[in-house]
């Protein structure tokens, strides 16, 4: 495979939506694509990690939690407008421990919490792709319909 073939490859992303009293944990994002959408912490899974080693990790580097609860959750294929294709696997965490931090400030504008039934605009693709996935209302029921519970 040429240069140019292997710079268009998927790439690995990992999405980590932290639920607490029904609602979800999303930031704004900045200085990346999809810059200006609402996201929920996350990223790239690097060589050799699982993607609940990522969660926890990115988890962690982004807001100060530590989860204490990981179950995964559907996936979704997205192809965005920057020509970058992103396979993301979504992480549910509802039990953490810590204090909500902004510790990426240049990525992150803020971090807040959002009704499944209030969600804010404009969404990152693959929140968008998840939802029209799964259905809206069945993520605003319980997680544990369409995961699997790990220990951390």
């Amino acid at each position: 495979m040429d240069a140019e073939n292997e710079k268009k490859r998927p790439r690995i992303g990992v999405a980590v939506l932290v639920m607490q009293e029904g609602k979800v944990l999303l930031g704004k994002r900045m200085g990346s694509h999809g810059e200006g959408d609402w996201a929920c912490p996350g990223g790239h899974l690097e060589f050799g990690e699982s993607v609940e080693q990522c969660a926890m990790r990115e988890l962690a580097e982004e807001t100060g939690l530590t989860a204490q609860s990981i179950r995964l959750g559907p996936w979704t294929n997205d192809v965005f407008e920057e020509r970058k294709h992103y396979i993301t696997f979504f992480v549910f965490v509802d039990r953490f421990a810590g204090d909500l931090q902004l510790l990426e400030p240049h990525k992150c504008q803020s971090w807040e919490w959002f009704s499944w039934n209030e969600l804010p605009s404009p969404l990152f693709l693959p929140i968008r792709s998840l939802i029209q996935k799964v259905g809206h209302e069945k993520l605003n029921e319980s997680i544990e319909a369409f995961s699997i519970e790990l220990k951390p």
